[in-house]
């Protein structure tokens, strides 16, 4: 059915153009003869085609356009006839005798256009003739395409100043009179359109109306090009007039395209010297209309206007501004009960861009705009319409664009109360907005007031929020969130310990809720800070004020112990033991052997009962011994019980070069550079001697499961610590026992039961260099290695 009447509308198109074609051609022939008669008769029947009724306004404008080039012509041969002694008075007078009303009209504004060009007469005079005798089309379509004739052939020919055609008795009300009174016919019948046909095809005629608009609009667009419209004029005119017609039309798709039009067309300045009439305008609307759009981009122009120059900031505060836009969204939302909650939030968001640009110090407005939305959204629960969520988010966010600082933000009291009303995927966005604004600035937070206040903001972040314990969330987006977090965390900083132990007392008590799967992410940069603030007070001593509250050492680590150990609980042994040998190598540094001792043994406590895993064994293994071969802070009696149970760990690994390596590295433990109370050379050879034995015991396993004795790499290893305490001055390490041990791995790498292993041949033959480099560098050094025969 559809498809049958757009074919039917191209025959009658196809048939229009044919039949203008026709008649256009006479008229040329008549025109070329000069024959005034006939140019008459044929463009009359050649307009005539535009009376037809059969055509949507798609269809009708293809046709009019070919009209109006042959009009043009037609208009230049009006011109010449004038020139050649042909009155156009008379001429004026005998177009008017055509047969049809449309032709007539047509021809009327083609020759006016001629006659005002003449300036036999003033403009005004044949203006008011034509737009007078328009009213003689009211059918909807036929009649806008006229008037649009109308405007099209007047515009440059308008009595403005500086104008031709402005005279004594022309003035530019009269070109603003004429403007308006075509504007407020052409809006009748655009609005006519909507009320005729059935029912059924209203979607259509919205459409086909949607495509006309532009003919409207241009009569704004062409009043707001008049040089002779100042403020005054507008204020007291144009801008009530058009408000009239809008208002009083009371049809919504026109009421929302002309306050658009109006808000894009004139002047920003002149907007903000008339906000209190435009403003009043939008309750009086019809409830259908899309207030927010239009009103959002009168915010969004001013916003700019402002933006441009700072000498314009004084209009604003001298027409009060803010206070109108705040007075008018409130009517705007009281006038239309039923307005969505986007809506409001639309053109409390636009609000708050525009006080931010035009009043950025007074953060009471932005708090007020953001007071006011609370209001609004109060008893609607958390937000989960996708569009409200991005648009709150836009709100937020548009504080944190132009301070470029959260501590800014964070002294407006409603803004955390909008964050709760965001549902939890969204309220995780704006806390890593925030965070990420936080980054890019890199602000400065230093009070714990100011630490409080943030971490309720991003608690989307640290916290699971109501029923949010059990969602599916994304492995990498999740460790992405809680890495943002633990960067947060290293910023915060204040250089008065007071302070600052106040902040890591704060950010604790937020964290600590936080969970088994964000803890391991956000206790270590905790643990750190504290650490950071421990190595500031080293060395002071106990309350030196005698202030039972002062910061100390002791106490920071009293809070360490209780905030590992909630990793332990999670659990998450293995990262709890790196930070306790943390704590521990950082007590040292304080000369607090008590406390190192504690941290000590709960590491130890941590790898008996809670570590399994035989690779993790190995690593916290080895982090124990280097850990407590750096301590100097324990007495013998705490030193030997902690090394006799490092020793004891050692041997107790699972697989035998697990074992041998992790013996001989408790070697060290005995014999310490710097520290001339821990050189027991007896124990070195001990320990190197048990690694050996395990070496050993390795081979011949290997051999009885696999039938070849394995590698020489444990043996070339324990070969070079033994070369490392003879270099040192261990007087148990004697060239006999590293004579021997070269023998031994000669003989094993010969044996026929040992496997080749390239890397472990490049090991030995690298160590023989280094002996032999030794002997030839000579001084003691070379003396000792000497008597060595590689």
């Amino acid at each position: 059915m559809i498809a049958d009447g757009v074919e039917d509308e191209e025959k009658w198109l196809a048939a229009g153009i044919a039949g203008l074609q026709q008649n256009a051609f006479y008229m040329h022939r008549a025109l070329d003869s000069n024959n005034l008669r006939d140019a008459l008769k044929y463009s009359a029947q050649m307009l005539s085609e535009l009376r037809t009724s059969r055509l949507s306004p798609h269809k009708y404008y293809a046709l009019y356009m070919r009209a109006f080039d042959e009009l043009r012509k037609l208009e230049m041969f009006f011109k010449e006839e004038t020139r050649r002694g042909c009155s156009i008075v008379d001429l004026y007078e005998l177009v008017q005798h055509a047969g049809n009303i449309l032709p007539r009209l047509y021809l009327l504004c083609t020759v006016g256009s001629v006659y005002i060009k003449s300036k036999e007469a003033p403009a005004k005079d044949v203006l008011k003739d034509l737009v007078e005798m328009c009213r003689g089309i009211q059918h909807p379509v036929r009649g806008l395409f006229l008037r649009s004739y109308l405007a099209q052939v007047s515009r440059d020919k308008l009595p403005d100043i500086g104008s031709e055609y402005e005279g004594d008795a022309d003035t530019v009300v009269d070109a603003v009179e004429f403007v308006l009174q075509n504007f407020t016919e052409m809006n009748k019948l655009w609005v006519r359109m909507q009320h005729q046909g059935p029912a059924r095809e209203k979607e259509k005629r919205e459409k086909e109306r949607s495509e006309l608009r532009d003919l409207v609009g241009k009569n704004l667009h062409v009043l707001s090009q008049i040089e002779g419209i100042d403020l005054d004029m507008y204020k007291d005119t144009v801008l009530p007039r058009v408000l009239e017609q809008v208002v009083n039309c009371k049809d919504e798709i026109a009421q929302y395209y002309l306050m658009d039009c109006i808000i894009q067309v004139f002047p920003d300045e002149y907007h903000l010297q008339t906000l209190d009439v435009l403003l009043g305008a939008f309750p009086q609307l019809q409830a259908a209309v899309d207030i927010k759009t239009v009103l959002s981009r009168l915010m969004e122009r001013l916003s700019n206007y402002a933006a441009s120059s700072a000498d314009v900031l004084p209009e604003f505060l001298q027409v009060e501004a803010f206070a109108k836009l705040n007075n008018a969204i409130g009517k705007v939302i009281e006038a239309q009960p039923d307005m969505p909650i986007l809506g409001v939030i639309t053109l409390y968001s636009s609000l708050l861009t525009f006080t931010l640009h035009v009043h950025p110090d007074r953060l009471d407005y932005a708090d007020q705009v953001l007071g006011a939305c609370v209001k609004k959204l109060s008893g609607k629960g958390k937000l989960e319409d996708n569009k409200e969520t991005k648009q709150i988010v836009a709100l937020l966010s548009s504080p944190l664009d132009k301070y470029n600082d959260i501590v800014t933000t964070l002294k407006l009291s409603n803004y955390p109360r909008v964050l709760e009303y965001l549902d939890t995927e969204t309220n995780k966005v704006m806390a890593t907005v925030i965070i990420q604004s936080i980054m890019k600035n890199k602000t400065r937070i230093s009070t714990a007031d100011r630490v409080e206040a943030l971490f309720e903001l991003i608690k989307g972040l640290i916290k699971d929020l109501d029923g949010d314990a059990h969602d599916e969330v994304d492995e990498d987006d999740f460790k992405e969130e809680q890495n943002s977090v633990a960067r947060l965390i290293q910023l915060l900083h204040n250089d008065d310990p007071e302070e600052m132990f106040k902040i890591i007392c704060t950010v604790r008590k937020h964290i600590l809720g936080g969970g088994p799967k964000r803890l391991p992410f956000t206790i270590p940069p905790l643990v750190f800070s504290s650490l950071k603030l421990v190595r500031q007070l080293q060395g002071q001593e106990e309350n030196p004020f005698g202030e039972e509250e002062s910061t100390t050492p002791k106490k920071i680590f009293q809070l360490l112990n209780q905030t590992v150990e909630s990793l332990s609980i999670i659990p998450a042994p293995e990262l709890a033991l790196q930070l306790y040998l943390q704590c521990a190598e950082a007590a040292n540094d304080c000369d607090l052997e008590p406390v190192a001792y504690e941290f000590f043994t709960q590491a130890y406590i941590l790898y008996e009962e809670e570590i399994s895993d035989s690779r993790a064994q190995i690593t916290a293994i080895h982090l124990i011994i280097g850990t407590l071969q750096r301590m100097h802070v324990f007495g013998v009696e705490n030193r030997d019980t902690l090394t006799h149970k490092a020793t004891g760990y050692s041997a107790k690994l699972l697989r035998k070069p697990d074992q041998c390596r992790a013996v001989y590295a408790c070697s060290h433990l005995f014999w310490v550079d710097d520290q001339d109370n821990v050189k027991d050379g007896e124990r070195v050879l001990l320990c190197l001697k048990r690694a050996l034995r395990i070496a050993n015991a390795a081979q011949q396993m290997s051999n009885a499961a696999r039938g070849s004795t394995g590698s020489v790499t444990l043996f070339v290893e324990i070969l070079n610590k033994y070369l490392y305490f003879f270099e040192k001055g261990n007087p148990q390490i004697n060239v006999a026992a590293i004579q021997s041990l070269l023998e031994l791995v000669t003989t094993e790498m010969q044996s026929d039961s040992s496997t080749p292993d390239p890397a472990a041949d490049a090991f030995f033959a690298s160590t023989l260099r280094y002996i032999e480099f030794q002997k030839q560098k000579g001084g003691a050094v070379g003396e000792k290695y000497e008597p060595i025969k590689a």
